[in-house]
């Protein structure tokens, strides 16, 4: 007699699919979870619940129980048909064991979180606003409040949220895959901000990797906490209308822009060495930087990022302000108070490498998807981190819209990116044979010229007003030059080869000076291939550097003057200003990014004399036109004295516009006066004192001109008339016009 064979109820998932999800294995938990409608029968319900003895269904609407669920695994797993139910409706789940009951509503139930637009625009890798729909959003789906998870793991075998509402039990909420796009997505209800959470992956080979902290975090714990955190909706009430009307004239080539460069730990620290939070920043470090007369703030590195030691240059959380010093909405504050009392935000940009961080993009979903395979392309030796895959549609995406997002979402007012050479060259700090030759052979990457000029051009698009900054350290030609006319794009690049031959120059005793008069020179050789910073930034003055003070020879009168006259030089040069904390004050010591600056020695009248000093160089160079409006003009220069070595004298012009007086910059480099110097100038009359960093109120030696000079008809140097001054020793001098 045959056996007869009793086929499963229709409700009833086979053994192997209820054991993949009670093993946390199964990539579909849409297939087997939530409600299911059947032909012909009731709907079904199937539940993972581990812990609860019981499980049952109760209708929203009437709050009735409409069915009890048969348990199926004993670690949990519950289905079974809703009575007389045909078509699927709204409900709830009641589980209970010896200990309680609880009532929650079905992850399961609610429809996919993103819609065709999105997944077309991420298939395409064009969706610039991939950070509204992927990371975790607080929303409302069918009348019911939650939080949408949204992650890109195209080639994880099944991916999960945990947190601290499901005990980091990677089996409680496996997401859904939207095979199209390689995205995992779950909305679950009840989840509220402030909680704290992750992903758990599963590779490819089924291996279980670290748990990763989200992409698009717009908040992390805090370092060294690694988990990402829930942040309520932007809910920000901008104040800036009045900026963001005027920023594109502020930031323009012809605007005044002096900037002060700060590492937001260092630069004051409370009673016990604490931090000052982002508030803290907004009261003191705006009121300081306005009083100084800098025009802009550049931050270095404000994403969440692991170790201190790296001062933000390996960025874990690139969508996240570090928690160091508040939340997202505190430092959008801090950012609102810097527009409203007048100062530009910059903040430091790095898409040139991330760190290994196990928590961290590195081999994300059990692969190498942000990264390379390859070392040869894809590992810096120098930073030991990675480097993204340029070439990738969703990465290259992934960081433009990260670059957007800093514009759009805190009003940033200007990006300076990273290390650009080492995204140029496929042999950057590389010997021969660990690296790999473009398709022309070349050293050039092409995949990373490509993303910079499509990430230059997304900026200026999308963001009018906005700009960017280039540190690029090589001679690549046209960085600051527009897309359409072959240049990569950027708005202004870093002028590191006149930082390096400058400060290199001042660095010589002065008799030594005449055998190195080029070093201040040369620069002008090249000052208007590129729209130029001048930047003496925190690189000067680590790693052994010393400081900048410390760089100057000589007894200590002659190290600040040698400094003050230095920066008279740095403010009357072409290009824009920046200036790395400290510097202003004559700081001493090597910046420490674990203590704050030495504000002390402000009670010593050297240092106070040197601030005052770049207050007054800041105030001159935003009321004089002919020292700005024409910093990236060739027309705004020109050369008086630039041959007399022996002396160490060095003498030029600044232009401006049309009817704006131009203005005489004169620097002695040696501690000798130089009386009766003759030098040629294009008009005659009063030529009247601006500035003279050897003045008595900054602690110099107060020689000068009386305030003044006239102007004779004698002809000199080429030009119709010529005047006769006293040149201070160690010093800049600032003459300007007047009719």
């Amino acid at each position: 007699m045959a056996r007869k064979i009793t086929k499963a109820p229709v409700w009833r998932p086979n053994d192997a699919a209820i054991e993949a999800v009670v093993d946390a294995r199964h990539g579909d938990p849409f297939a087997i979870l939530g409600m299911h409608a059947h032909p012909d029968s009731p709907v079904s319900v199937r539940v993972f619940s581990p812990g609860a003895d019981e499980a049952k269904v109760i209708d929203k609407k009437t709050g009735r129980e409409v069915a009890t669920l048969e348990k199926l695994h004993p670690a949990g797993f519950f289905a079974g048909p809703v009575p007389r139910r045909r078509s699927p409706f709204p409900y709830l789940v009641e589980c209970a064991n010896a200990a309680a009951s609880w009532r929650t509503e079905d992850p399961y139930r609610f429809p996919p979180i993103l819609g065709d637009l999105d997944v077309h625009l991420i298939a395409e890798g064009r969706h610039r606003r991939v950070y509204d729909r992927l990371g975790a959003h607080p929303r409302r789906m069918e009348d019911v409040d939650g939080v949408a998870f949204a992650v890109w793991a195209p080639n994880a075998s099944r991916v999960s949220v945990v947190g601290e509402f499901n005990q980091w039990d990677g089996r409680r909420h496996p997401m859904r895959k939207r095979l199209d796009i390689g995205v995992w997505e779950l909305f679950i209800p009840g989840v509220e901000p402030g909680a704290t959470y992750k992903y758990e992956i599963l590779g490819p080979d089924g291996r279980l990797q670290p748990l990763k902290a989200d992409p698009i975090a717009f908040a992390q714990e805090h370092p060294p906490a690694t988990a990402s955190r829930i942040v309520p909706a932007d809910t920000h009430q901008w104040r800036d209308d009045a900026w963001l009307a005027e920023r594109q004239e502020r930031q323009g080539l012809a605007a005044p822009m002096s900037v002060y460069e700060v590492h937001l730990g260092s630069w004051r620290r409370k009673d016990g060495n604490a931090y000052l939070s982002y508030a803290d920043l907004a009261d003191q470090l705006v009121a300081y930087a306005t009083d100084i007369g800098f025009t802009h703030l550049e931050l270095m590195p404000v994403s969440e990022f692991p170790f201190d030691g790296s001062w933000g240059y390996q960025p874990v959380g690139l969508f996240a302000p570090t928690s160091r010093f508040g939340t997202p909405e505190d430092f959008a504050e801090f950012v609102d108070r810097c527009h409203e009392a007048g100062l530009g935000v910059i903040i430091d940009w790095v898409p040139a490498h991330f760190p290994s961080d196990a928590h961290g993009l590195m081999r994300f979903d059990g692969t190498a998807l942000y990264e390379h395979e390859d070392p040869r392309l894809g590992f810096h030796k120098d930073w030991n981190t990675l480097i993204y895959n340029f070439g990738r549609n969703e990465v290259r995406n992934f960081l433009i819209a990260n670059a957007l997002f800093w514009l759009e979402r805190f009003h940033i007012d200007a990006l300076r990116v990273d290390a650009v050479a080492s995204m140029l060259y496929l042999d950057y700090s590389r010997n021969a044979g660990e690296w790999i030759p473009n398709v022309h052979g070349g050293r050039e990457n092409l995949e990373a010229i490509g993303f910079i000029r499509e990430l230059n051009t997304a900026t200026f698009g999308e963001h009018p007003g906005t700009t960017t900054i280039a540190e690029e350290s090589t001679s690549w030609p046209q960085v600051s030059r527009p897309v359409d006319g072959g240049g990569l794009g950027f708005g202004y690049k870093w002028n590191m080869g006149w930082m390096h031959d400058t400060l290199e120059y001042m660095s010589h005793e002065p008799v030594h000076r005449k055998h190195h008069h080029h070093q201040m020179t040369f620069g002008i050789h090249y000052a208007y291939s590129e729209n130029f910073v001048l930047p003496l930034s925190h690189d000067e003055v680590v790693h052994g550097k010393g400081s900048l003070i410390g760089k100057m020879p000589g007894d200590p009168w002659q190290k600040f003057a040698n400094l003050r006259a230095y920066f008279g030089f740095m403010w009357t040069h072409p290009g824009k200003k920046l200036l790395f904390m400290g510097g202003e004050f004559a700081q001493e010591r090597e910046w420490n990014h674990d203590r704050s600056l030495d504000w002390h020695l402000l009670d010593q009248a050297p240092h106070r004399e040197v601030q005052s000093l770049v207050r007054d160089l800041n105030r001159i160079y935003r009321e004089i036109p002919a020292l700005h409006v024409k910093d990236a003009d060739p027309a705004g220069f020109e050369w008086v004295e630039a041959t007399d070595a022996a002396n160490s004298v060095y003498a030029y012009l600044r232009y401006g516009n049309d009817g704006d007086p131009p203005v005489l910059v004169v620097c002695n480099f040696t501690p000798v006066v130089r009386e009766g110097y003759r030098l040629g100038v294009p008009r005659q009359g009063r030529w009247v004192e601006r500035l003279n960093t050897d003045a008595a109120a900054y602690g110099g030696s107060n020689v000068g001109n009386g305030g003044e000079v006239m102007a004779d008809p004698t002809p000199w140097q080429g030009r119709p008339a010529s005047l006769s001054l006293t040149i201070p020793p160690l010093a800049t001098v600032v003459f300007e016009h007047s009719a």
